[in-house]
This record gives C-alpha cells, sequence and structure tokens, in this order.
C-alpha cells in the first residue's frame, strides 16, 4: 500500500475525550443522487441541507459538464441546479472525474431521457467488496438500451423512449434501487421493481422525484412500482441529514470516553444503531434538535452483531462501532452480511494492541450469501485492550474514519495517512475534530485542538 505525502496526512495526539457540538448535514448517500434527479427535469430544482464533501464536487462537475447551472442559492448549503441546456461532454472530461466515484452510473437513466445517448467511464468508489456495475447495464437493457464497449468506458444509446419492465433483484442494492428509480420515472408504462432496498435514503430520493411529478408507489414487501410520465419538473427539497455521519461521530465518543452533541442528528433513521449503542452501555438523549452521545462511565459491554440492510444494522455503522467495542469487556461477535471484504481494516486495530480474530464462516448470526465462498467476512473482538498509537494507512471511507477513532482513543501519536479520502464524506471533520478538542496537526503546520 503506498504512503502518501505529508499534505494528506494527519498527527493525532490521542487519550483525550472528544467533547463539544458539531453539526450534521444532508445525507451523502441522497444528496450526489437527489442532484442527478435534478437531469430529469424540465425546470429548476432547489436542494437544501447540503454537505461540502468531495462527492457532491465531484457530482457539480459532472452536471456543469452536461450543461446544467448549478450554483450556491442564498442561504448555506443551498443549490441551484437549472437543466434547461443539457448537453453531451467531451469524453475525455467525463474521464477526468472518473475514479473519484461510482455516482456516474446513475447518470445513465436521465441522459437518456434527455439526450438519447450517454457515455459512463470506468468508475471508482471504496474497495470494501464486489459491487459489480454489470447489474446497472442489464437493468438498462431492460428498459430498452443498448449498450457497446468503447476505449475507457460504455457507450448508450435509446433508439426508442425506454420502456417500463419487471425487475428482481437478486439482493436488495442501494444502487441498483436508484439507477431503476432513475431510469423508470419518464420510462413508458409501469415498472415493478421487487425486492428494492428501502433506505430512508431511497425513501428521499422517491420524494425529490415525487415533487418533480414522479409516480411511485412502495409495498411493505421491497416492492416498488413506478409508473411513467412524459414530463417531470423541478423540485425544492431539504436532504434528510446524515445518519452514517451522525453514528461515526457517536462511537468515536463511545471509544474516547467523550460527549458529543450532533445537531441534525435524527432518532427514526437510527434507531437500529441507537439500540445497539445502548446495549453495548453507551448513553444518548434525544431533542427537536439533534442527539447527543457519550460515555457514561464504567464497562463498556461484548455484544453480538450482524449487519444487514436496513431496518437493519447498517453496514457503513459497523467499521466506527468496532473501534469502541475493542474497549468493551469480553467477546463481541461481528458478522458482516453486506460486503464480504469489510472488515479488512482490523489488521490496523491489531497492530495498535487490539484483539481481532477474523473467520470465514457465518458466526453469531443466520447463515449469509459470504458463508461458503472463503470470505474472511465474521470477526470476534476481545477486550477491553488499550490501543497505542500507531503509522496507518486510510483504506476507504468508513475504515478511515474508524482508523481516525482509533488513534483517538489511543495512547501516544499515530500518523494517519490518505486523510483527504475522508472528505468524501465527511464534511469539515477537521473543523469538526478542532471544535470537539482533538488534539490534531497536519505536519509542517501549528497543532489544532
Amino acid at each position: 500500500m503506498t504512503v502518501t505525502g505529508t499534505q494528506d496526512v494527519l498527527l493525532v495526539h490521542g487519550g483525550t475525550p472528544l467533547e463539544g457540538e458539531i453539526r450534521v448535514r444532508g445525507a451523502k448517500n441522497l444528496v450526489p443522487k437527489a442532484m442527478v434527479a435534478a437531469l430529469l427535469g424540465s425546470a429548476p430544482s432547489r436542494l437544501r441541507n447540503v454537505p461540502d464533501i468531495r462527492d457532491v464536487r465531484v457530482v457539480r462537475g459532472l452536471l456543469q459538464l452536461h450543461g446544467v447551472t448549478v450554483r450556491p442559492g442564498e442561504e448555506p448549503g443551498e443549490l441551484l441546479l437549472d437543466p434547461s441546456h443539457v448537453e453531451s461532454a467531451n469524453v475525455a472530461d467525463i474521464d477526468a472525474h472518473a475514479g473519484s466515484s461510482r455516482i456516474p452510473i446513475l447518470f445513465c437513466g436521465p441522459l437518456l431521457h434527455r439526450l438519447g445517448h450517454a457515455f459512463i467511464p470506468g468508475l471508482g468508489g471504496c474497495d470494501i467488496g464486489g459491487r459489480p456495475i454489470d447489474f446497472h447495464f442489464e437493468v438498462l437493457r431492460q428498459f430498452g438500451a443498448t449498450i457497446e464497449k468503447r476505449e475507457g468506458g460504455q457507450y448508450l444509446e435509446a433508439p426508442q423512449r425506454l420502456r417500463g419492465t419487471k425487475i428482481k433483484l437478486p439482493y436488495p442494492s442501494v444502487g441498483a434501487t436508484e439507477q431503476v428509480l432513475l431510469t423508470a420515472v419518464l420510462a413508458e408504462g409501469v415498472t415493478e421493481l421487487s425486492n428494492a432496498a428501502v433506505e430512508p435514503e431511497i425513501e428521499d430520493l422517491i420524494c425529490v422525484l415525487q415533487k418533480m411529478g414522479a409516480i411511485i408507489a412502495m409495498d411493505t414487501d421491497r416492492t416498488i412500482r413506478i409508473t411513467g410520465v412524459d414530463k417531470l419538473g423541478g423540485y425544492n427539497h431539504a436532504a434528510l441529514p446524515d445518519r452514517l455521519e451522525a453514528a461515526s461521530w457517536a462511537s468515536a465518543a463511545l471509544a474516547t470516553e467523550g460527549n458529543i452533541y450532533i445537531r441534525g442528528a435524527q432518532q427514526r433513521s437510527m434507531m437500529t444503531f441507537l439500540n445497539t449503542f445502548r446495549k453495548v452501555g453507551g448513553a444518548f438523549e434525544i431533542d427537536d434538535e439533534g442527539i447527543r452521545f457519550w460515555h457514561p462511565g464504567g464497562q463498556l459491554k461484548s455484544i453480538a452483531l450482524e449487519t444487514d440492510v436496513h431496518p437493519g444494522f447498517q453496514t457503513d455503522w459497523q467499521q466506527p462501532l468496532v473501534v469502541a467495542l475493542t474497549q468493551a469487556t469480553g467477546l463481541s461477535i461481528v458478522h458482516e452480511t453486506v460486503y464480504e471484504s469489510r472488515l479488512g481494516f482490523t489488521s490496523a486495530l491489531n497492530q495498535m494492541g487490539a484483539h481481532i480474530q477474523l473467520y470465514r464462516e457465518c458466526l453469531g448470526g443466520s447463515d449469509c450469501r459470504f458463508g461458503q465462498r472463503n470470505f474472511l467476512h465474521s470477526a470476534v473482538v476481545s477486550g477491553p485492550t488499550k490501543l497505542q498509537g500507531a503509522d496507518l494507512v486510510i483504506p476507504d471511507l468508513r475504515g478511515g474514519f474508524s482508523y481516525l477513532i482509533a488513534a483517538l482513543a489511543a495512547q501516544g501519536t499515530s500518523r494517519v495517512h490518505g486523510i483527504d479520502l475522508i472528505n468524501r464524506g465527511y464534511e469539515n471533520f477537521m473543523d469538526k475534530l478542532t471544535e470537539l478538542g482533538a488534539k490534531v496537526e497536519l505536519p509542517g503546520k501549528p497543532a489544532l485542538g
């Protein structure tokens, strides 16, 4: 693994509880998709509660390449998107954005509706397991698109208006569900999507599309029915808060024996996390503006945990919480059922003094699709163990924030390489660390906190 330059390194002097107040804004897993949805409209859209993160900047650049005017609104965190003059983008310009995000795949449906064609470059994103894009293309073929592999990516055409279809997902994938929604709303006829993802961010995207004029019905059995319409307008929407970021900071409060008030955090979308947080021994208090999380003293408790699609325990909550579980008394069992390679980050925690053993078997819960496929997807965490500072190289977004939590909880100083990756999903995380009293510094610059 390549170690980055000093400009992308953070020195973390651990052992100080995080205390204070921060704010979370709109969800990383909704805002960029809502921005893509604006492409479908015949009128401008207004998106509020937008975080300043890299994924937003990537999508903003891609939209502007395709002729969409994107500018800030009057209030902080507001974007105005005008799709009146959508046009084809230069392949080289699109390719310049490739590798930064997987979101370009979601441009397919909207561009096929608006232009009749689209070019999608190679895709990036976090390396935490298989997220095959072949299924996206197969779905688009079912709608009537033709796909041709070209140098640097895939070229798609819609010779005629896309048609509604019946689709059953083999797994309730968030990305595949988003692809179907963004394509079906302007397709001719009815689309029926079975075994769909029903995460809060999916529901919020459906709210956005309904405001634009879409007809979308959600059944209780994970079936979504979309009746295509001839035309969509714009929307005015405030994005739901980022429950994944909120849980990350909550885990940081627990691991560092701190006390953090997270303004913007909402109970409804975090109920499963809150139950688990309480079982571990963490405390929280909810009011109309946010949630306060703290370590109440005493020993943390070991638990058995299994990740799952919503309404289960979210996979993006798992990595930050595992750091706190290294401080719990006894053996905790973690069964990861969403991404087969997500537990790889634990090797660095072991170097810091944690005792975490990985297994190929499905431990502590039901059998999952990875159980017979030779993936290390279960973990046993033995605690409590004292963590010591170390040299850390960030592997992915949530794993990276987990390393940051571990460094903050550890004794001594850690060098955390690749911190720019955290900017993909955590708005102003350096400022937030300072506000919470963390002792961190960029090499060659004055210490923060």
